[in-house]
């Protein structure tokens, strides 16, 4: 895979409360995906990009919501978050690669 496949799979790093939750207590990491993006697709993306050894992916369909504005109703764009299980002793430092 090339550096644009790599970052076409991998849209953002998800980063609230219960991914900071999930990182210290069972070395997991929350990404936003590509709809498309298969599980072997984002494991192949997080090992080259991050340079780590991914144990296991889950992936999760957002349904976007239901949203009123100025007497309009509209919804939200649907998502995909993918939940990456590393190795024991691996880390990802996000905040870093947000910004990078």
């Amino acid at each position: 895979m090339n550096d644009a496949k790599l970052y076409e799979v991998i849209r953002a790093p998800r980063v609230s409360e219960k991914t900071a939750r999930l990182q210290e207590v069972s070395n997991q990491y929350a990404f936003e995906v590509s709809r498309d993006a298969t599980k072997a697709d984002i494991k192949a993306a997080v090992e080259k990009l991050f340079d780590v050894k991914v144990e296991a992916v889950n992936v999760v369909n957002v349904k976007g919501k239901n949203k009123s504005f100025r007497q309009r109703q509209g919804s939200r764009g649907s998502w995909r978050k993918a939940y990456v299980k590393l190795v024991d002793g691996q880390t990802i430092d996000v905040t870093n690669a947000a910004t990078a």
